[in-house]
């Protein structure tokens, strides 16, 4: 069984601390692999450019990916992953400050499987980290799991 890793895409280090202390605080012990721009998060997910000859069959069992990015937009990178067959069903998590309905309905037409508005208040974002957490790692099936 390969390792469940969770790649967090967010160019805030408070943000990604957030993200850090509170799947630590729910015993949720994954390997975590921080991507500090769209560019880069592309690039490791394909296995391009600085990333070129990385094993991209050990993928993400999710992607928290944050839509305000440097380099290339968190819309932009949704769309790039769909559009290739080797990361097109990885779960893909919209986690933002944005509230905007907008940006919603964009993002799950390109084909997010959620949208997280991150809370202000940190215990409601430790415990929507939680429940990110116990779905996509622990209750959702890929389908390389039931191959």
């Amino acid at each position: 069984m390969k390792p469940m890793m969770i790649v967090i895409v967010e160019d805030n280090p408070d943000d990604e601390l957030l993200v850090r202390r509170a799947l630590k605080q729910h015993n949720i012990t994954n390997e975590i692999v921080v991507l500090r721009d769209g560019v880069e998060a592309v690039d490791y997910m394909l296995g391009t450019g600085q990333y070129a000859g990385r094993d991209t069959s050990v993928q993400p069992q999710v992607v928290l990916l944050d839509m305000n990015l440097p380099k290339l937009n968190g819309l932009d990178v949704l769309k790039r992953l769909r559009a290739d067959e080797r990361t097109a069903l990885i779960p893909v998590v919209m986690l933002t400050t944005s509230k905007e309905e907008s940006d919603m309905i964009v993002s799950y037409k390109l084909g997010a499987n959620s949208f997280v508005s991150k809370p202000v208040e940190f215990t409601q974002f430790v415990e929507a980290v939680k429940q990110l957490g116990l779905y996509w790692l622990l209750l959702n099936k890929t389908p390389e799991q039931n191959a």
